[in-house]
């Protein structure tokens, strides 16, 4: 892949890139799914409960995962552009161990916080005792989750998205058959779809190393000289997606803390299953951030700063019709949809409702994610932590407090959209910056 290439038809390279990245990203994303509908169909609306009050950890887990990752990534991308093979590889090395280093002691801290996050909650009973069997082994399955993720990036770098789909594939089918195996079969309930998971990630992180072994042939496994300045600078780089990403795991315990307080477990259960939509979706345009970034820091890399900005402003309008296609779609099987998942009337009831006002954020939030993946991939940490900063804390913790209070179950839904449509304000505010750089 060279500049010349990208330049002779940017949207082809775009998709190219992106719909590897998108079908991993949202085969992944079935995981989540898929053990969602064992936990519905084995634990019911309590189980579903129990894995959306903990989702904050798993949102630590991606905010650290993709802090190294996406850091290191954008590093060796304009290393390579400038033409140091071996300084990118350098940095690959350096980025895998420290992502997994990083989320192992994530799960050491973590092991201690179950008790304080259940009592501030309010979560006891079978809720408590749910939470409790599924994230113990999930300490163990999101360390793996966030290296396998890491190597992933840097497969795509190598220009073989489609060998990192295969592995989600594969990923995919095993945590469902084990889902139903150890759950179902077994009996062993949530314990069961815990251990799924670890043991497909395991496979997957075994199928990766043969990767890196024998067919790479720009990163390779070794050794490393450590770098602090690639450290700290791949860290600040890569802080506007930790910020992100944290900034949803506290926005999600505040939903919880809320809806839990306000409209008890039921409405715990009705988020989750609607959320499962947005999480798919936001897969959806990681895809096509993490399949535009390689393109964009190398063009940056290379002095052609408004071809990279055609490459956003191309992978925008992009996101943006995936954001209508699926706004549509739901709004038609919403009603089928809440059934699959949840047992209870009340909790379908809510679902239905709440679907379509939810999805209106989808028209906004691809612009505002692709817009912070771009300023990242260009080095600019300022602007891109900032749009992840407003949509996923400030404003949206606003409107979690304020809107539920004033409306209802109506004003939970209506806190996402109406926070990405003031991101977006301040998001144009930057875009008009650039434009005034001629890029």
């Amino acid at each position: 892949m060279d500049v010349k290439e990208i330049k002779a038809n940017p949207g082809k390279k775009i998709l190219q890139f992106s719909v590897w990245a998108i079908i991993a990203m949202v085969l992944t994303s079935f995981v989540t799914v898929a053990d969602g509908f064992f936990m519905g169909r084995y634990a019911g609306d309590a189980g579903i409960a129990a894995v959306n009050l903990g989702l904050p950890i798993v949102y630590l887990y991606l905010g650290a995962g993709l802090m190294v990752s996406i850091g290191g990534v954008a590093i060796a991308g304009m290393t390579l552009g400038g033409g140091d093979k071996e300084g990118a590889n350098q940095v690959f090395r350096q980025t895998v161990v420290t992502a997994a280093v990083v989320s192992l002691l994530i799960s050491v801290g973590m092991a201690f916080c179950f008790q304080p996050v259940l009592g501030i909650l309010g979560a006891d009973g079978q809720v408590k005792g749910y939470f409790e069997v599924y994230y113990r082994i999930m300490l163990l399955e999101l360390p793996v989750m966030v290296v396998n993720s890491a190597f992933g990036m840097f497969i795509r770098g190598e220009g073989k998205p489609e060998f990192f789909m295969k592995v989600t594939v594969l990923n995919v089918l095993l945590n469902v058959v084990l889902d139903y195996g150890f759950a179902g079969v077994l009996g062993l309930g949530a314990a069961g779809i815990a251990l799924a998971s670890l043991v497909s990630a395991l496979v997957s992180l075994g199928w990766i190393l043969l990767f890196f072994v024998r067919k790479a042939k720009v990163y390779g496994l070794g050794r490393f000289r450590f770098s602090w300045q690639v450290f700290v600078r791949g860290m600040l780089n890569g802080s506007s997606e930790f910020i992100g990403e944290m900034s949803t795991g506290i926005a999600m315990f505040a939903y919880n803390f809320v809806i839990m307080r306000r409209f008890g477990v039921d409405g715990v259960a009705a988020f989750t299953v609607v959320g499962y939509v947005s999480y798919v979706f936001s897969m959806v345009v990681v895809g096509f951030g993490q399949g535009a970034s390689p393109l964009v820091s190398l063009c940056y890399g290379a002095g052609e700063k408004a071809l990279a900005a055609d490459i956003r402003r191309r992978t925008n309008g992009y996101v943006f019709f995936a954001g209508t296609a699926v706004f549509l779609v739901m709004a038609v099987v919403a009603p089928w949809y809440g059934g699959a998942f949840a047992r209870s009337e009340a909790v379908r009831g809510m679902i239905k409702e709440g679907m379509v006002i939810f999805m209106a954020s989808f028209f906004f939030s691809g612009i505002n994610s692709i817009t912070s993946f771009y300023f990242t991939a260009t080095g600019r940490a300022f602007p891109s932590a900032v749009i992840s900063f407003s949509r996923g804390m400030v404003v949206l913790l606003a409107c979690i407090f304020a809107l539920p209070a004033l409306f209802g179950m109506t004003g939970v839904w209506l806190a996402a959209p109406v926070t990405e449509a003031v991101t977006m304000g301040i998001t144009a505010g930057f875009l008009r910056g650039e434009r005034g750089k001629g890029c």
